[in-house]
């Protein structure tokens, strides 16, 4: 059976998830407080879902897939994911405390801003 149309989906899927994270990542460089990390998140859940979905339909299409580079973009994944979560937490616990979010949340949107941007170059100059 030929997956290269779901392939195509879910690759188009997949790069949507990045440009949420990549996107809000840089509408975001500026802020001081007030940070939208809701986006981010849904960003990174996609990225990880779909790219472990490519992965098996790749497999699945009797391609060859490069481990040792489906494994660092999948550490990477997830530093991200826990990154935004992390974040999130981080900015509850600051908001609830009436304290400043930034020094609670913005080393963990950066980490996660920067790793997605690290996914991409993986992604792109490794054959």
């Amino acid at each position: 059976m030929d997956f290269e149309p779901i392939i195509h989906t879910v690759l188009a899927l997949h790069i949507l998830g990045l440009a949420l994270i990549i996107g809000s990542f840089a509408l975001q460089l500026r802020r001081k407080e007030g940070f939208e990390l809701g986006t981010m998140l849904i960003g990174a859940i996609t990225q990880l879902v779909t790219g472990l979905i490519l992965v098996g339909l790749v497999t699945m299409n009797d391609e060859d897939v490069n481990n040792a580079k489906i494994a660092v973009k999948l550490i990477f994944a997830v530093v991200v994911l826990v990154a935004v979560l992390v974040a999130r937490a981080r900015q509850a616990k600051a908001l609830s405390a009436g304290t400043s979010e930034k020094k609670a949340t913005l080393p963990f949107l950066h980490l996660a801003g920067m790793g997605a941007l690290i996914n991409v170059f993986v992604a792109v100059l490794w054959h």
